[in-house]
């Protein structure tokens, strides 16, 4: 019987939003650059170059301005995440039909289908992947392959960007026990210095402990925590529907974050994102839903629905920030923020059931994604501003 091999892949696009702009600027690789609000709004990526000056998600863009004065400012391209997005997931899909897209830029591969018989063969399947997605839309991608979810989704972004890093089966917990005790999923960096205090800086730390330095250090979930530390995971890669149900996209902050309107930008960014995706797949959706979720993992979400369906997003602007203050009503710095569209209905609307104004929307909003999607390229703007044509104003 031949060894079990490691099938499970994680996906994990690098510094995605900057990636898709500098597929349509080449002249932006290897510059310090970052995509967001132009003046008074927040860094949503940035380049590796600019990450190595101190630029992170979701820093302030004038305190970027400040820690790297020759920061290359993008504003966000309507419509052109989404549309890349679904092209780098096509490819996946042509090497597994297995393929759980957890976000806008990563998710999960079961090579199971694919009758790999060797370690070799999986590593030439899924490099040949990464150089696809490269040759074909120009962004980057690190790859993690092992027995399950957990340890594939670490091994993804130990060595980014371009990473590539294989977990042999049998060797979850000898690969997890050097790494930092914040590379499991759920510790940020508050947490990880109070366990720090408490002499748990590696994973391997864990596997150390009694049971009430445990309890002390973890709560009632330290026996999870255990499983992570030993690299167990029973999670299968669950199928994203091609006929979606819904539609939704998330963002972790790199730091929990607290502004409201900081918050609130990022979620109609996210509206212009899965619009543009609804729009491509010729549908349109009735409710949306907002979900916040806290340093400590407790979330709350509140959702709408229209009185009927629709695929614009002057339609849905005006629940956003509603809809945000009623999930967020403990007055706690947010760690994640998602939108969802679901009530998803097939075809256009008729022609009664809209005005002509909404009409003319429609056939901009359609003009502007082709656009977006790579069949005209944006143009350069003054000085180190550089933009592409968007369905609505830039947030200030």
């Amino acid at each position: 019987m031949s060894p079990a091999l490691p099938l499970i892949v994680h996906l994990d696009a690098d510094a995605f939003f900057v990636a898709c702009e500098q597929a349509l600027r080449p002249e932006l690789r290897g510059t310090k650059c970052a995509v967001g609000g132009t003046q008074r709004g927040i860094i949503s990526s940035a380049s590796y170059e600019a990450r190595a000056c101190g630029v992170y998600t979701p820093m302030p863009t004038v305190s970027a301005r400040k820690i790297c004065p020759d920061l290359i400012m993008i504003p966000h391209t309507g419509g052109l995440y989404g549309t890349v997005s679904r092209q780098m997931f096509d490819r996946c899909e042509s090497l597994t039909p297995v393929v759980q897209r957890n976000s806008i830029d990563e998710g999960y591969l079961d090579l199971g289908p694919c009758g790999l018989r060797d370690l070799q063969a999986v590593e030439m399947a899924v490099r040949g992947l990464q150089e696809k997605i490269w040759a074909d839309l120009k962004i980057t991608v690190s790859m993690g392959i092992a027995a399950n979810k957990l340890v594939a989704q670490i091994a993804s972004k130990l060595s980014k960007p371009r990473g590539f890093v294989v977990v042999p089966v049998g060797e979850e917990e000898e690969f997890l026990a050097p790494l930092g005790i914040g590379k499991l999923p759920g510790i940020g960096a508050k947490a990880e210095a109070g366990l720090d205090a408490q002499g748990f800086r590696l994973v391997g730390d864990i596997l150390t402990r009694n049971e009430g330095d445990l309890a002390r250090a973890f709560g009632d979930g330290w026996r999870e925590v255990v499983a992570m530390a030993r690299g167990q995971d029973t999670r299968p890669v669950e199928m994203t529907d091609e006929d979606a149900k819904s539609y939704s996209q998330q963002e972790t902050f790199h730091e929990d974050l607290g502004d409201f309107a900081a918050v609130a930008r990022i979620a109609k960014r996210m509206v212009d994102e899965l619009l543009a995706l609804v729009r491509a797949d010729g549908k349109r959706v009735k409710t949306i839903t907002v979900k916040v979720r806290y340093g400590d993992f407790t979330q709350m979400a509140h959702g709408r629905s229209l009185a009927t369906a629709s695929d614009l997003e002057v339609r849905f602007y005006p629940l956003v920030e509603t809809l945000l203050r009623e999930a967020w009503t403990q007055r706690r710095k947010l760690r994640l923020v998602s939108v969802r569209f679901s009530g998803v209905e097939h075809g256009a609307e008729q022609l009664e059931m809209f005005n002509q104004s909404d009409e003319k929307r429609r056939k901009l909003a359609a003009v502007l994604d082709r656009m977006n999607a790579g069949e005209k390229k944006p143009r350069v703007l003054h000085g180190h501003q550089l933009g592409g044509q968007k369905s609505h104003p830039e947030p200030a």
